[in-house]
């Protein structure tokens, strides 16, 4: 590891070992439990905004120290007691301080994620989560539910009241609404469009709505008409073995499903508007994850690759963190597949793979493109 080694492979590196704080009052606070990047903290690095694991059993280890921040506001990150970089941390957010009419802290409605997108989980409950043989073994949905910091649904009005004041307050441009899946037939697809009607009757903000594929195709007109401009629609393992061992519950809507519904909604939503979050370090292969991105793009889709992370009190939470030449073997080669099919994540309107924050797979593409 040396100074000057290319953005892309310092933030892979850092994604994949995480890092050590010297400092853990810097910036804003990391978060941990929840859906979405949980045991995390935001940091810039090189103009680029990501997510770093800070609280999982590989940080705790990891090479990598950041230091407490100098006069200038950049922290020193250190790699075996060489300095290697410098990061800032985005500052907390001003809508954190505020609550809603019904006496809500706003934290607790939606966060912030990466520098300017506001996420929730509209319902912080899953009908898979409740059986150990039907969770995904990933998942933290519950924890911060269990430890007070988010409520188990937020309301269509809480939503508006929190994502205008967001965008007001803190120039937020983007929003993620994922949900936990209340149950087998429209998989969330209702809730969706009833949070989003409410947040664009409020304010003018790009939505990414997030669920299994609904059991009706129809679904995916409604959300768009509701006011969602993108989908998310996430397989998380792509093999059939590795599913039904990591995520038991959600294999059972079968591969074939997601294709039908990847084909439904492109028409719908438009080519790269619909996307796909896969977790690289569950135990497909490189050429796997490869080949089913090949496959995705050819629909429209945009394959958002990230490494796995740990999660403290899940079920994985001893399961090693990709390495970093791993993720590299992925990684490098998708952004040729997305270079070539015309698939940007600069062009996706709202969502994971706009915001990149979770994975390197954005500054892959940046360096293919200004090369």
């Amino acid at each position: 590891m040396a100074a000057g080694m290319p953005t892309e492979r310092l933030i892979n590196a850092l994604q994949s070992f995480g890092v050590r704080l010297a400092d853990t009052s810097a910036g804003v606070a990391s978060r941990r439990g929840g859906a979405g990047p949980s045991d995390h903290k935001a940091m810039t690095i090189a103009g680029r905004t990501v997510m770093v694991p800070v609280h999982t059993a590989p940080a705790f280890e990891s090479p990598f120290l950041v230091r407490r921040p100098g006069p200038d506001g950049f922290s020193e990150i250190e790699h075996d007691g060489a300095v290697i970089g410098r990061v800032t941390f985005p500052g907390k957010p001003r809508f954190y301080g505020l609550s809603t009419f019904d006496g809500v802290p706003y934290s607790k409605i939606a966060v912030l994620h990466g520098r300017d997108v506001l996420a929730t989980t509209i319902l912080q409950t899953c009908i898979r989560y409740q059986s150990r043989t039907k969770t995904c073994q990933f998942c933290s949905i519950g924890q911060s539910l269990a430890a007070g910091r988010t409520i188990a649904h937020k309301s269509p009005a809480q939503l508006a009241e929190v994502a205008r004041a967001a965008v007001l307050l803190d120039g937020v441009k983007h929003m993620v609404m994922t949900t936990g899946t209340p149950n087998a037939t429209d998989r969330g697809a209702a809730v969706l469009c009833e949070s989003a009607f409410a947040v664009k009757a409020a304010v003018d903000l790009p939505i990414q709505g997030q669920c299994e594929p609904p059991d009706d195709d129809r679904w995916f007109e409604r959300m768009k008409a509701s006011g969602i401009d993108a989908l998310g629609m996430h397989l998380e393992a792509v093999t059939p073995e590795v599913r039904a061992r990591i995520m038991p519950g959600k294999a059972s809507v079968p591969l074939e499903r997601y294709y039908s519904a990847f084909e439904a909604a492109v028409p719908v939503f438009g080519r790269g508007q619909v996307s796909t979050y896969i977790l690289a370090g569950l135990g497909d292969t490189p050429e796997a994850i490869l080949a089913m991105s090949e496959r995705l793009i050819g629909m429209g889709v945009y394959p958002f690759v990230v490494p796995f992370v740990p999660i403290s009190g899940t079920p994985l939470e001893s399961h090693p963190s990709p390495s970093p030449d791993f993720v590299h073997a992925i990684l490098q080669p998708l952004s040729q597949m997305l270079e070539r099919a015309g698939l940007r994540s600069t062009e996706i309107k709202a969502g994971c793979g706009r915001c990149g924050a979770c994975s390197a797979l954005s500054s892959y593409e940046r360096t293919r493109v200004a090369a």
